[in-house]
């Protein structure tokens, strides 16, 4: 595959809060950045259908690197603990009684049985539903019933296998590798990248845990390019710019800019003021308190452009929930940072909210659970955790409008890849997320240097 050149933002106006200018030197196209080859690149379809390609993953993916395991929310007190699957794997992040996050394997070491399932509260002890053997918070052996039956117990060896946790922003990671490099070292640029919307304050409200008909690859390709915009999504086009929506690429991870409260350059000059507000009526009219049907536009004040208006209405419906977002611009309102975390995480970040979306890996290549969690900015940034509602596994979610589109993409893609005529990915480079996730595969899995 065709290396990526790596572009420089620049920076929000100052006084103001926002997301990083696009980068200057956007070539014709407006995406940045630009191969350096101008040939497609292709990608093996078996890599979504093949067993053999998902047990090398299973072996050299998913135990290697760090994942979204849940949010600070779901282990906010001690006592909390939440189940965390990553295909076969299973850990289980706790809070301790001294209030520090803590990761284990998920497994009893008597009989090899699942200790956690789910979100528990309040624990005092990991206890094994199966023969109740039991152990502290922080990991250690407490209690074997029948003991004496066992003779001489080595109870520091019987200890829970630690796996490596750590935070970033309201989010929990995890990492079954002992001699992984820290997270701080794994997300490259990112967190400078978003810093201006001070993700500590955000606080997630909901999680939904989705199995859809497809391989985990298709959930997250899907959420790597704005391609797909013009074909599933043209209710969006009228509030969206996504021909100018500038690329970022770093070593593993990625950002794309994408200007909302604007319309895109397909839908030509007749694109005035009222298809913008008509269309972001549509897609996400909540985020003013308005209904997603759509509204008669309103006069924009001199001065102020049509962007500016609905950026203005966002922080006027947050402030009624106490919520102060007179710092962001609007381009940190209406700029979209949609940041792809390797292997499996899409991030989407606004000023008024953030969004989490996962793909993992099922029993087989064609299932995969759809993850996703809502957070939404607290009005104190010193506010307490409160553990989200959280949704069963199901297998039927209802997103919206806009999200619903794309996991009803997802079946037909699955079965498209299935075909015998069709041996190859054709990606260009307005696909360079997608690629760049590839390059960074085959190197995990020992594929290329």
């Amino acid at each position: 595959m065709t290396d990526v050149r790596d572009s420089t933002a620049g920076s929000a106006a100052p006084g103001t809060v926002g997301p990083a200018a696009p980068p200057s030197d956007v070539g014709e196209n407006a995406f940045a950045p630009a191969f350096l080859s101008d040939a497609p690149v292709r990608v093996p379809a078996s890599r979504y259908t093949s067993g053999g390609f998902a047990e090398l993953e299973a072996e050299r993916l998913w135990p290697k690197v760090w994942q979204v395991a849940c949010s600070l929310d779901h282990v906010s007190a001690p006592g909390d603990a939440v189940e965390c699957r990553l295909g076969a794997l299973s850990a289980i992040v706790v809070r301790d009684y001294e209030g520090a996050l803590r990761a284990f394997q998920n497994v009893c070491q008597h009989r090899g049985n699942t200790l956690c399932q789910g979100v528990q509260r309040g624990l005092s002890e990991l206890r094994c539903p199966y023969h109740r053997w039991a152990w502290d918070l922080q990991g250690t052996l407490r209690e074997v019933p029948s003991r004496r039956g066992f003779g001489a117990l080595d109870t520091a060896a019987l200890g829970l296998v630690p796996v490596a946790v750590d935070s970033w922003g309201p989010i929990v990671f995890v990492n079954f590798d002992a001699d992984a490099p820290s997270l701080a070292s794994f997300l490259e640029g990112v967190p400078a990248d978003s810093e201006w919307a001070d993700l500590d304050e955000f606080r997630c409200v909901a999680t939904t845990s989705t199995e859809v008909p497809c391989n985990w690859k298709v959930i997250s390709d899907g959420f790597s390019e704005t391609y797909h915009v013009q074909g599933i999504h043209r209710e969006m086009l009228g509030s969206m710019d996504d021909v100018h929506a500038p690329q970022r690429v770093w070593g593993r991870h990625s950002v794309s800019y994408q200007p909302y409260g604007v319309a895109s350059p397909r839908l030509g000059p007749e694109a005035d003021d009222a298809v913008v507000w008509s269309s972001f009526c549509e897609v996400m009219g909540t985020r003013m308190g308005l209904p997603q049907a759509p509204a008669e536009a309103p006069p924009v004040p001199e001065g102020m452009t049509m962007r500016d208006l609905i950026a203005e209405r966002i922080r006027a419906f947050q402030a009624t929930a106490g919520v102060d977002l007179g710092r962001f611009s609007t381009d940190g309102i209406l700029q979209l940072a949609q940041y792809n975390l390797f292997p499996n995480a899409t991030l989407l970040v606004w000023g008024d909210m953030l969004n989490l979306l996962i793909g993992r890996p099922g029993p087989n290549p064609d299932t995969a659970e759809l993850a996703t969690y809502t957070f939404a900015r607290a009005a104190d940034r010193d506010a307490a955790r409160q553990p989200p509602f959280d949704l069963e596994r199901t297998t039927e979610s209802d997103f919206g409008t806009v999200l619903n589109a794309d996991v009803r993409v997802l079946t037909s893609m699955q079965r498209g890849l299935h075909q015998p005529g069709f041996r190859e990915l054709t990606l260009s480079a307005e696909e360079c997320r997608i690629i760049n996730f590839h390059r960074n595969l085959e190197i995990q899995l020992g594929l290329r240097p």
